[in-house]
């Protein structure tokens, strides 16, 4: 890159799924500034979480590295596991060291012991700032509709989403001022369970409006028994249809709301003249299940509704209008060394993805496979250990202690047809191939796991029932 270093706002979402944005193409729900953001710039098709738990997904965000990789296996918040460290190097010093003014705003979920500040951040507006002002300005207010949401009584402009978007538009004032590069993450909690839109977003959308997603309705036959007992961990097993219908209602309206928070951000950097030189990024942690097979939230599985997630990236003169990148990419692995590349820093550290850069400038890009990984370990209801590989049409998932998975994305796409189940439907030779990739890189991330001899045998040598 040559002329002035451009800005950053990175954008992440908590718990969106892919197909809950309109440029998706798959459901009818208005996010026409997300929308508007992909048409300007790049919309990935086929990006994936390394990781589908909140906090782990971002410590692999912030490093480059899988989160298994320095044991950072599930939230910290629920089991001690370990985190990411201030002193580690990352972009985000890197960036800091460069004069870049940084600050964070919304959620900080990537260091049980160090602060924002320890990681580079400047400045940081936290979510318990928002919380102590809806103590004071609406004391009275309760929710009753536990884990499946409920319309929200606090005005829009009081909401969570656009009270962070003012101090995300402050922030942006500031630097426009001082005329300093920065870097600007904003950090969401939504659309992260329970859902609780605003109006107009909490009637946007009604139950018998909406179309389920493709994974409802999943008779659960030859699936890892866990699945099963999540549905009755979370109480759900005698939950209707309907219910789970309206729970993705709201989820579709608080979509909609976080898109118009962050239409007004990037309408605001529009105004302040820093739309041309800012690259700006939105994505995901991971995704949510939001009734798709009977369940809710993200654990103990490795479905598309979790892992399957929304990447877009706009900087005007680099990024060509209306590009389409349809190869696998891994956001929170891949941005960093994109990251990188954009700002003309040196590498900070160990890489475990690849510059975006080749993708968007419409090369080939021979160093990059034609599948992306993904992992899981469980959380709260005890440790499951999952690995699993796609490359868009089909998708292995190795349960270390449970039946394996193995779908076809195409004529399956909700992945009920366990093919593992079905030996005379399941061609050995590509489960072979994909189970010789998937031990292939997870070596290379340094996996504890595969990296054991008594579980090598497993992928190399296809000694799994």
């Amino acid at each position: 890159m040559c002329g002035k270093r451009p800005n950053l706002l990175f954008i992440m979402a908590d718990q969106l799924r892919y197909d809950a944005l309109g440029c998706a193409g798959r459901f009818s729900i208005s996010t026409p500034n997300l929308d508007r953001l992909a048409s300007e710039g790049a919309f990935f098709s086929k990006a994936y979480t390394p990781i589908p738990v909140c906090a782990p997904a971002r410590q692999s965000l912030l490093s480059g590295r899988s989160a298994d990789s320095f044991g950072a296996l599930w939230n910290y918040d629920f089991i001690p596991t370990n985190t990411v460290r201030g002193n580690d190097p990352s972009w985000l010093h890197a960036l800091a060291e460069r004069g870049y003014r940084t600050s964070l705003v919304g959620q900080w979920h990537a260091s049980s012991e160090e602060a924002p500040a320890a990681f580079g951040y400047e400045t940081y507006s936290p979510f318990k700032e928002y919380e102590e002002y809806i103590r004071k300005t609406y004391p009275h207010i309760r929710y009753s509709g536990g884990w499946m949401g409920e319309a929200n009584p606090i005005p829009l402009e009081d909401s969570r989403t656009h009270y962070m978007a003012r101090r995300a538009m402050e922030r942006l004032d500031e630097y426009a001022a001082a005329g300093d590069p920065f870097l600007l993450m904003w950090d969401f909690a939504d659309p992260h369970l329970p859902c609780r839109p605003s109006e107009p977003f909490a009637s946007m959308y009604t139950g018998s409006d909406i179309e389920p997603w493709d994974s409802f309705g999943d008779p659960m036959d030859n699936k890892p028994y866990i699945q099963r007992q999540q549905l009755v961990n979370w109480d759900l097993t005698q939950t209707s249809r309907e219910a789970y219908v309206d729970c993705m209602a709201r989820y579709y309206g608080m979509v909609s709301q976080l898109d118009d928070s962050i239409g007004r951000v990037l309408t605001h950097l529009e105004e302040l003249g820093l739309a041309q030189n800012t690259l700006v990024i939105f994505t995901s942690d991971h995704g949510d299940t939001c009734g798709g097979h009977g369940m809710l939230d993200k654990h103990y599985i490795l479905y598309e509704d979790v892992v399957h997630i929304p990447l877009i990236m706009r900087l005007p003169g680099v990024i060509p209008k209306g590009t389409r990148v349809q190869r696998c990419v891994s956001n929170c692995l891949d941005l960093p060394p994109t990251i990188e590349e954009i700002m003309e820093l040196s590498p900070s550290g160990a890489r475990h993805g690849l510059s975006l850069l080749p993708l968007l400038a419409g090369e080939d890009q021979p160093a990059r496979p034609n599948y992306t990984i993904f992992t899981s370990n469980g959380q709260q209801f005890g440790l499951f250990t999952q690995r699993g590989i796609t490359d868009g049409r089909w998708k292995y998932i190795w349960n270390l202690t449970d039946i394996d998975e193995f779908y076809d994305l195409e004529a399956d796409p909700g992945e009920f047809h366990n093919l593992m189940a079905y030996p005379m439907e399941l061609d050995t030779e590509l489960l072979a191939s994909m189970r010789k990739n998937l031990y292939t890189a997870l070596i290379r991330q340094g996996d504890p796991f595969a990296k054991s001899p008594w579980l090598k045998k497993q992928l190399v040598e296809g000694k799994k029932l």
